[in-house]
């Protein structure tokens, strides 16, 4: 008979808020960049949402970040993403939300080149939008809406956040590569069924939009595009 050992190795949600705590640990020397697929699902609350860590439950581990903003659905279904930049970096130098723009529109780009019809959301156009527009479901972070943030059809498909210390900046976002099971956070945090209706219907994913989406090419194509990004904005000395 074979034994199946359990693996050693934490889950992918777990590893990127390491990753990401490590980053911020001490002052970050030079650009750098990681990208997340997750083979098991958690929800990720944002650093204000403490609160709801008492109301977790079910199957679903919950974890909570340093950066701001709402709860996140990790899992198959989306590609994580995390920057951190030195505090002099001109990228982060451009101030809370302006420093956001280079990455909503690398985001859109790898989108567009994989058939799917995706802009970033500039300030003057979310400024026009309804109140209900630009928040749906106050607690999730794809319940809501903020510059630079990634639409396609007119819903949100890729969501941001960012943390600001004298160590450096992060960014981190999430893309929707395919339907998000968003029942699965709302019973975990123990939301109604109407929150997962409503993100349901204000959300979109790459697969379905572009036939035969292929995740694993986005996240190639968005590695490259943070990549030159990152290069052509060199740190100053």
């Amino acid at each position: 008979m074979t034994m199946t050992l359990p693996s050693l190795m934490p889950p992918e949600a777990v590893r990127e808020q390491l990753w990401n705590e490590q980053q911020l640990a001490q002052p970050v020397t030079a650009p750098c960049f990681r990208l997340w697929r997750y083979r098991e699902p958690a929800v990720v609350l944002g650093c204000s949402q403490r609160r709801l860590l008492a109301q977790a439950g079910g199957q679903v581990q919950v974890l909570l970040r340093q950066s701001g903003g709402g709860a996140v659905l990790a899992g198959p279904w989306m590609l994580g993403l995390s920057v951190a930049l030195p505090a002099g970096h001109p990228l982060a130098r451009q101030g809370l939300v302006a420093s956001y723009r280079w990455l909503g529109e690398a985001i859109a780009q790898a989108l567009r080149q994989g058939g799917v019809d995706a802009q970033a959301l500039a300030p003057e156009a979310l400024r026009a939008m309804q109140p209900a527009q630009r928040m749906a479901v106050d607690w999730a972070c794809f319940g809501g809406l903020s510059p630079w943030e990634v639409l396609a059809r007119g819903r949100k498909i890729a969501g941001l956040a960012q943390v600001r210390r004298a160590s450096g900046v992060l960014l981190v976002g999430g893309v929707l590569l395919q339907p998000s099971p968003w029942r699965l956070m709302c019973d975990a945090l123990g939301r109604g069924g109407a929150d997962a209706r409503t993100l349901a219907a204000t959300t979109v994913s790459a697969a379905e939009l572009a036939a035969h989406f292929d995740g694993q090419a986005c996240a190639r194509r968005l590695g490259l595009a943070l990549q030159a990004a990152l290069e052509q904005e060199a740190c100053p000395m």
